[in-house]
């Protein structure tokens, strides 16, 4: 009789671990379990595609969806997150519209001290975000100089302090609390900024360094002028010593999973080991996007958007890594990158 006991309080137990586990699998909201493409928009407003993981859930425009008539603002450049909640940064609107993750519901704007917010990283209750400030074109004066990182205190969703670059600043990494800043167009600079003393260090990498990568200590930049052939280049961390990797001809965009690199080259996706010393000849797949605008490589999948003509609707395709379609997506204006919500 006392076995049987036993084995019942084991079996309850047993059964509560599962039920357990299986209810901390349930979705936090309609917007778990999936994707976001960014729509930068034209001059309008620009929009946040939503698909599950498995496809079956599709929302073109999941902001509108959620919050009615607010709108999210111009040229959205960029998500990024900080426990349950979303940071959707419109550039050019200034704004950065905090969204729960899961259900997309407006919580705050971040609408002051911002200047042609970029990109965006959280470490300890704070935000870090480039701002492009005044771009050359309409400032020759100031506009390659005038770059800084705001602060964002996360709490009160107010910038409570600037960080000056006298550069120009794009994508960021923050490792071992310090920022990481590309500066894509102006200068062959790499940015390495200390966020406690504000110091700045650079490196140098090379003209038209944007995609940023870290991996076990290196950074992984790649180089993509407009013309020419474009180049991978690595920069150890420890020492600030720098190699580089030739890469074909119209290299766009870069990403790593698993030990392998994946980058674009025209219309086409390449991949290369992590180690390797020279890029991949053979593409993966051709992609119908007459021009990638946004590229991404998540749970064994790669992520490609077409930036389209910017005034009509565009889309987005999704494929397994031998190459095989699995998806085409119908999303919104200029689609410019993938965010994952799992």
């Amino acid at each position: 009789m006392k076995f049987s006991k036993l084995l019942l309080i084991a079996l309850s137990i047993s059964l509560f671990v599962s039920c357990s586990s299986d209810d901390d699998d349930t979705p936090k909201g309609a917007y778990d379990n999936g994707f976001f493409i960014l729509n930068e928009g034209s001059s309008n407003v620009g929009s946040v595609s939503f698909s599950s993981d498995d496809f079956t859930t599709f929302t073109k425009d999941a902001y509108t969806a959620e919050n009615g008539s607010d709108l999210i603002g111009k040229f959205v450049q960029n998500i990024f997150f900080d426990g349950d909640k979303a940071y959707i940064i419109s550039g050019g609107s200034n704004v950065i519209n905090v969204v729960n993750r899961y259900t997309f519901k407006l919580i705050a704007k971040i609408d002051s001290g911002l200047a042609n917010p970029r990109y965006g990283v959280t470490k300890d209750g704070k935000a870090y975000v480039t701002n492009a400030n005044t771009y050359s074109y309409i400032n020759p004066t100031t506009g390659d100089t005038d770059d800084y990182v705001a602060v964002i205190n996360l709490a009160t969703n107010k910038v409570e302090s600037k960080i000056e670059l006298n550069a120009t600043a794009n994508r960021l990494i923050l490792e071992n609390g310090k920022l990481y800043i590309t500066e894509p167009n102006s200068s062959s600079k790499l940015l390495i900024v200390n966020i406690a003393t504000k110091a700045i260090e650079t490196v140098e990498v090379g003209y038209s360094a944007d995609c940023l990568e870290e991996e076990n200590g290196t950074l992984y930049i790649l180089r993509a002028p407009y013309s020419g052939s474009g180049e991978l280049v690595k920069v150890k961390m420890s020492d600030k010593s720098v190699s580089k990797i030739a890469f074909p001809a119209g290299t766009g965009f870069m990403d790593i999973e698993d030990k392998t690199i994946y980058y674009t080259a025209g219309s086409s996706v390449y991949a290369m080991a992590i180690d390797a010393t020279v890029a991949s000849t053979n593409a993966i797949t051709t992609t119908p996007a007459g021009y990638i605008y946004g590229f991404a490589v998540n749970d064994k999948r790669i992520f490609v958007a077409d930036g389209g003509n910017f005034t009509a609707d565009s889309k987005a395709y999704v494929y397994n890594l031998t190459g095989t379609l699995l998806k085409e997506l119908t999303v919104g204006v200029g689609p410019n990158g993938f965010y994952f919500n799992d």
